[in-house]
């Protein structure tokens, strides 16, 4: 495969991230118990520098996304800790679409005409079923995380899906789930104490990180069932 300037000059940026993003210990910070442990400096950085604080976590959700970058739910679970439920949410739902868009775009520019070219034949059946279920295909993917999301990233990119119907699927698909774990976030806080641990709100909040997927899955199935029942 012969690469044009523009393909090199986007894969030595992105090899020039990821190394520096591992090099500087960045991935360090990205666990949870380290959020836990920075989370009184976090919010008293906040105070003092709000929207400075929402511009950099907003960029840094994004940036990882695109890049595909370990950390997303710690990431997320940050949002509702340190701006709490509804501008968490806000945040977390269009930093994340956004970062998954410039993945989805970036494996698109790299590798799509590529693999389109030389399994033409091998997936014209395959193209065929994105046009057609793409948008739903997509969704019940985002809806019910059997694979990692930057995984269907990377893979949608390589399709013919359109990037605008990407990008609102994936907002929609990824809402709920964004929801839980903003909801969760906002609990983190109240970690001082065991009587903090065991209180109602947590325990519904990480309740709904469990059941959640099968809720997901017994919703899906039910729009399947419909859409074979009107088609008849």
């Amino acid at each position: 495969m012969k690469l044009s300037a523009s393909r090199i000059s986007v894969i030595l940026l992105i090899l020039l991230l990821v190394v520096a993003y591992f090099f500087l210990g960045l991935d360090s910070y990205l666990t949870l118990d380290a959020l836990k442990a920075q989370l009184s400096q976090f919010q008293a950085f906040y105070q003092e520098h709000q929207l400075l604080t929402v511009l950099i976590y907003f960029g840094i959700y994004v940036v990882m996304a695109a890049l595909s970058l370990p950390g997303a739910a710690v990431l997320t679970l940050a949002g509702g800790a340190l701006f709490g439920f509804g501008l968490g949410l806000l945040l977390v739902s269009f930093a994340s679409t956004l970062g998954a868009t410039g993945a989805f775009l970036v494996a698109r520019f790299l590798l799509r005409d590529t693999i389109q070219n030389r399994y033409r034949e091998r997936l014209v059946k395959f193209n065929e079923g994105i046009q057609k279920e793409g948008a739903f295909y997509l969704f019940t993917l985002r809806l019910v995380p059997i694979f990692p999301f930057f995984v269907i990233n990377l893979v949608m990119g390589l399709t013919p899906l359109r990037a605008s119907t990407f990008y609102w699927v994936s907002q929609l698909g990824m809402l709920p789930g964004t929801m839980v774990y903003v909801l969760a976030g906002t609990q983190l806080a109240r970690f001082q104490s065991l009587a903090g641990i065991v209180s109602l709100e947590i325990f519904v909040s990480f309740a709904l990180l469990g059941i959640f997927p099968l809720l997901a899955k017994r919703f899906i199935t039910f729009i399947k069932r419909y859409r074979k029942t009107h088609e008849r």
